[in-house]
């Protein structure tokens, strides 16, 4: 018999109205004539199409005009400062060229799902037995692209859920800055990727131990001339470049509300997506408190295991994960170290549940397997839903089963407090089952979630409705205990 779940009445669905204003690039040509017609244009007649613009849009986007003068410069570097004469341009020139590098961009116009939920560093203000939550989404907008969103809201004494009402604005980061690397590390992540061992030689030999990105692009170019008639040369040096774009820290406005600040693709490994961000609330030995997250990056032909952190959800660190126990989707990390190390949920072989330990955060080794699928609504592969929850009795995982008609379900399992290589208890049946409602969207017949909150006794499972929307669950703790203690 199945586990009692109670269905919150809290929704969140896709919604058009979410935009934000993104850089639009023509291709070179096109971009040259584009910015040349404006130059041409009158100061009066430009005058006139740029207040127009601002008129219609400004109530749309905070600080819309820093917003065209960054695309003008992004134009600017793109076709080359000596290629026009934009020294010379007026300020509302340079506006108005900026203007028509924009475009607005639904972010969640798609898909609002697979979502995971944390404690916020904020905790101020509240009711006793009352829990201020962060919920972060994954957002789908036009091209099938995804981002990370967030809410915030609150878990009362009653366990019910209340969400702030989100703003009228959402932005990117204001500041992205690039990384400093170590060549050994880069060049044994870059075997890894089994990049070809000549054209790793090539880039990397001219560079010393510490770099900078534009040191790697100014040694990738040349390779890229030397290699100019070698299409295979010239994707493995691209490769490379893919990488190195995989590191930045980006910073939000101390004024924007955690509703306003998406997280959208920047490097080239993510640009088709952000995928299933699993966050938690990470405590180290010294009790200081970091948020990470494990995501996957999508390209459109590679996927890149990666790694967020965070202290207070205005600032973000991204680097990509590292050796061979990082590979495939489905990683989560544990909320604290486990016999002084790291650990890590994975599914590295796509059907199979995998623990690994680690020394550094971002650097796994070959992980130990512990789950296989054992009940038919699971067979064809089992795989965690986010960070393990501790317990008194064990680690709590919530699981994802795949059975017949790809059905998606959740399950729980038990794992050892100080050997979670052991699993003490698996729920036979599903704990949630996709109902009549939850199983139409994008991808029909699909519950699934990137992580779950204990509070007051009640687990809270927020999860995703078929790829389309989201919603939230409760399971009374005892009574879960009590059913994988037995099973």
């Amino acid at each position: 018999m199945r586990i009692k779940v109670e269905r919150k009445p809290n929704r969140f669905y896709p919604d058009f109205k979410r935009v934000i204003n993104r850089f639009n690039h023509y291709g070179l040509e096109r971009s040259r004539d584009l910015v040349q017609k404006i130059i041409e244009m009158e100061d009066a007649e430009a005058e006139n199409v740029l207040m127009e613009t601002l008129r219609e849009f400004a109530k749309r986007h905070r600080n819309l005009t820093r917003k065209f003068l960054n695309h003008f410069d992004k134009v600017k570097k793109l076709l080359g400062v000596n290629s026009l004469d934009f020294n010379r341009l007026s300020e509302q020139k340079k506006l108005l060229i900026g203007s028509f590098f924009s475009m607005e961009y639904s972010i969640i116009s798609a898909a609002f799902f697979n979502p995971s939920i944390v404690e916020s560093p904020d905790q101020t203000g509240l009711e006793e037995g009352s829990l201020r939550i962060i919920v972060s989404f994954r957002a789908t907008g036009e091209g099938h692209v995804s981002s990370i969103v967030f809410h915030t809201g609150v878990i009362d004494h009653n366990g019910d859920l209340k969400f702030e009402d989100s703003g009228s604005y959402v932005d990117e980061a204001e500041v992205v800055k690039r990384h400093h690397y170590n060549k050994k590390a880069f060049a044994k992540k870059l075997h890894e990727m089994k990049v070809d061992k000549q054209i790793i030689s090539l880039v990397m030999e001219p560079l010393g131990d510490k770099f900078i990105y534009g040191e790697l692009r100014k040694s990738v170019n040349e390779a890229i001339e030397r290699n100019n008639d070698n299409e295979e040369k010239k994707r493995a040096i691209e490769e490379i470049i893919w990488l190195a774009d995989s590191h930045y820290e980006i910073t939000f406005s101390r004024d924007t509300d955690i509703a306003e600040r998406v997280i959208f693709p920047i490097s080239f490994s993510e640009r088709n997506g952000i995928e299933d961000a699993r966050f938690v609330r990470f405590t180290d030995d010294d009790g200081q408190v970091t948020y990470y997250a494990t995501y996957t990056a999508y390209d459109g032909y590679h996927i890149l295991p990666k790694l967020i952190l965070t202290k207070d959800f205005y600032h973000f660190q991204v680097k990509p994960l590292n050796g061979t126990g990082a590979q495939n989707k489905n990683l989560a990390l544990f909320p604290r170290k486990i016999n002084g190390k790291y650990s890590m949920l994975s599914r590295v072989d796509g059907i199979n549940s995998y623990i690994g330990f680690s020394d550094k955060i971002n650097v796994w080794g070959e992980p130990v397997k512990i789950q296989e699928p054992k009940y038919p609504w699971e067979f064809i592969q089992i795989g965690n839903c986010g960070a393990p929850v501790e317990t008194p009795e064990g680690w709590l995982m919530i699981t994802h089963g795949v059975g017949p008609m790809r059905r998606y379900c959740l399950g729980a399992s038990l794992l050892a407090l100080d050997d979670p290589t052991k699993e003490i208890g698996r729920l036979k049946e599903p704990l949630l089952i996709p109902n009549d409602e939850e199983r139409e969207g994008y991808v029909p017949n699909v519950v699934y979630s990137c992580g779950s909150i204990l509070h007051n006794n009640e687990l809270i499972i927020p999860y995703g409705l078929s790829d389309t929307s989201s919603g939230f669950v409760s399971v009374n703790n005892k009574e879960l205990m009590d059913k994988l203690l037995s099973s």
